[in-house]
């Protein structure tokens, strides 16, 4: 088993997608497995379940495929998160479904994700699912893409065929507008080109898969945001020793706070300073992105759970109306005229669906117009308004104050992950908003 030393700290969040059959588990089992990440019980269990399907050597699928109806079908259904590491770097890996009803599951994988693996069969190129895995990426803003164009070996390591189709993929990459492409053969079954170079491609002179990996760029590569706290709960002890201790506590999602910095308080506007910072019962004087802090205010002012405290004079604008691009991963559609719930950060509001302009059709990403309606991974533009108004940060510059889900009112089922503004460079379709008078006058905001 591989360790870091104490002197290598980045970490690298990536997730795997691809088409059913065409080697997402095989790469990921790979990967691990020639890393030296896998502990020796893990590869006897492994062993042992693919002898007990007939199979000679040890499907390393079977490291990531955990769920008994996986293993039994052959596929991935759930998200399976892995943890591993290599003397250069940590990796946290979502290894995502390939199955079209599934696809839902890749927005949660790749939402956090700096690099996303799109695996295709070098016997089919790149198709439909391939498109659509690429699309969320793309809306996901993930910062990096490899495509990993997988089982060489049974088109005779060819150099044309991962020519054609490299060459087809970043085409379509370039149109959505999305990060630059690296393109890897590989042969996750053989391992080749995954940890160690293929001795049976020798006309490719790029990176493995493992290479690559511990030599990208980490970090959020979006546009820097201001800083930006959602506050989670209110602390008031009450207590002998602190009767009138106030503090809201949260984990900051973008940016540096400091002791002293003006802050406004959204919704409300208010403005005041930050009196004190604490983090782990310690006081503080700066406390970064990602880290659980209480900050105490110098001035009482109503603050309570969803309310967002950002710097005076880098407040995002408030608003009722919400434009945003939305990934559909219910089963049940989204209407225009559909009351929602809307959770941004840590607030929750009423909100009703006013207009969904477009559907993106995938095969040559024109806008198809006012459809009325999304349906299950269903990519498009949607339009609500909100009971209350909301700070809302563009999805392009903070991919968590950028970002909302939309819920069933009525059973709290997830129904749509939206990220605020235009994600993708396509021609608005034209005006006339699908809503129904009737339906919107039925609401009390």
């Amino acid at each position: 088993m591989s360790h870091l030393s104490d002197t290598a700290a980045d970490t690298l969040r990536f997730a795997t997608a691809g088409s059913v059959d065409d080697g997402k588990s095989t790469l990921v089992g790979r990967l691990l497995h020639d890393s030296k990440s896998v502990l020796a019980d893990q590869l006897e269990a492994v062993a042992h379940a693919s002898r007990n399907r007939g199979q000679a050597t040890p499907d390393l699928a079977l490291l990531t495929d955990g769920l008994r109806a996986e293993r039994e079908q052959g596929i991935t259904i759930d998200v399976a998160y892995r943890y591993f590491a290599t003397p250069r770097r940590r990796f946290i890996l979502a290894d995502t479904p390939g199955h079209v009803q599934y696809t839902r599951n890749m927005v949660t994988g790749a939402s956090t994700a700096e690099l996303t693996i799109i695996l295709v069969d070098a016997r089919n190129g790149v198709v439909e699912q391939t498109r659509r895995h690429t699309a969320i990426a793309a809306l996901l803003r993930v910062p990096q893409i490899v495509l990993a164009v997988n089982k060489m070996d049974l088109v005779g390591h060819r150099e044309a065929v991962f020519a054609a189709i490299a060459e087809e993929y970043t085409a379509y990459v370039k149109e959505l507008g999305g990060p630059e492409v690296t393109v890897i053969p590989i042969s996750a079954l053989a391992g080749d080109n995954v940890v160690d170079t293929s001795a049976h491609m020798d006309w490719y002179g790029g990176p493995t898969v493992l290479e690559h990996l511990e030599s990208v760029p980490v970090g959020d590569l979006t546009a820097p945001c201001a800083a930006r706290l959602p506050v989670q709960y209110v602390i008031r002890p009450q207590s002998p020793e602190r009767p009138d201790y106030r503090g809201y506590a949260g984990r900051i999602a973008e940016g540096t706070f400091r002791t002293g910095q003006q802050v406004r308080v959204l919704p409300s506007g208010r403005t005041t300073t930050i009196a004190a910072l604490e983090r782990l019962g310690r006081t503080v004087e700066t406390a970064g992105a990602l880290q659980s802090v209480t900050v105490l205010l110098s001035d009482d002012l109503d603050v309570s759970r969803g309310d967002l405290i950002v710097p005076a004079d880098e407040a995002p604008a408030t608003t009722r109306e919400v434009t945003a691009t939305a990934c559909h991963v219910a089963d049940q559609p989204l209407t225009v005229g559909r009351r929602v719930l809307l959770k941004h950060g840590t607030r929750t509001v009423k909100a009703l669906v006013t207009d969904i302009p477009s559907r993106l059709t995938l095969e040559d990403l024109s806008p198809y117009p006012h459809p009325g309606r999304l349906v299950a991974n269903d990519i498009g533009q949607v339009r609500l308004r909100t009971a209350e108004p909301l700070p809302l940060d563009s999805y392009a510059h903070s991919r968590r104050t950028g970002s909302f889900i939309l819920i069933d009112p009525a059973d709290g089922t997830t129904l749509t992950a939206g990220m605020v503004g235009e994600s993708f460079a396509l021609p608005d379709p034209a005006t006339d908003p699908a809503t129904d008078p009737a339906q919107d006058d039925a609401w009390d905001f």
